[in-house]
This record gives C-alpha cells, structure tokens and sequence, in this order.
C-alpha cells in the first residue's frame, strides 16, 4: 500500500531522523548533499564547513530538503520539504544553533560531521572557536510519502 503521509508523522519522521539532503540550485548548478540536522518544529538547523552548498545557497536561499527512513524497498517513508536558506552569524543565534543540534540523540557510532566540537558530545564553552557555518532553513512546505506492505496478504499468496 503506498499512501500520504498525515502531517504529524511528517513532524515525527523530521524531529527524529539525523541525516538529510538538501537540494540547491544556482547559476545552472543543481547540487544535491547529505548533511546531519537537527529539527525543532519550524526550523532545520545544520553545521558545516564552507563548500558548495553554502556557495549556492547564498545565492539562491530557496532550497529544497529531504528525508526518508527505508526498512526494506516495500516498507519506506520520505518527507519532501521547501523553504528558506539563513545562514546564522550572530552569537545569540549561533549559540541557539549549537544548543539544538547537541541536545539531538545521536547514536554511539556516529560520523565525524556529527561531532560539532572536538569536545563532542560536550558542548564548547566558546561558539567563535567553532568552525564553519551554521545556518538553518525555515520550511515553508512538507509533504511525505510511505509504502508499507500488507504482510497478511503478502504471505498468504
């Protein structure tokens, strides 16, 4: 059965997966990449380091994200969002920014890009000696889908 997604497990799906894409497009470069978040119900929130997401984004801040959560190729759900680049360069909001992604669950193995200070999973005591950018993104569209098998019929035939 593959079915629409109801908006509160379109928030469930955003609020507890880590890894999204983020699709951008700018002088006819379209530049899809993976990146940690972390979501707080009207915001993505994401640390990097200068690349070509940030380039592009700057650019043209309309952007596209997305997320899915894959069981098997029958039993899947992805959510699909628009909305707005801001890149966050003041202390208060860059500190909100930091606070929001550490306070994510992540799980004991976790990839370098996770760990936002070298202090990780403790916080930095200092934000300025945090490299990189933190922006976020303010959703102004989410839509989802899901496939899920009915194992009752599946098995009986």
């Amino acid at each position: 059965m593959i079915g629409k997604l109801e908006n509160e497990e379109i928030e469930q799906l955003l609020t507890h997966q880590l890894v999204g894409r983020i699709g951008c497009h700018a002088n006819d470069i379209t530049y899809v990449v993976p990146v940690s978040y972390a979501y707080d119900g009207k915001y993505i929130y994401v640390h990097t380091l200068k690349g070509m997401k940030i380039d592009i984004m700057k650019k043209n801040p309309k952007v596209c994200f997305q997320i899915d959560d894959t069981k098997n190729l029958t039993n899947w759900k992805c959510v699909i969002c628009w909305g707005e680049f801001e890149e966050l360069v003041t202390e208060e909001q860059r500190k909100l920014a930091l606070q929001i992604l550490s306070d994510r669950v992540l799980p004991i193995l976790s990839s370098e890009t996770m760990h936002i200070t070298p202090e990780w999973p403790f916080s930095s005591e200092n934000n300025e000696m945090i490299e990189g950018f933190f922006f976020r993104i303010r959703l102004t569209e989410k839509t989802g889908r899901f496939e899920k098998i009915n194992e009752e019929e599946f098995f009986a035939t």
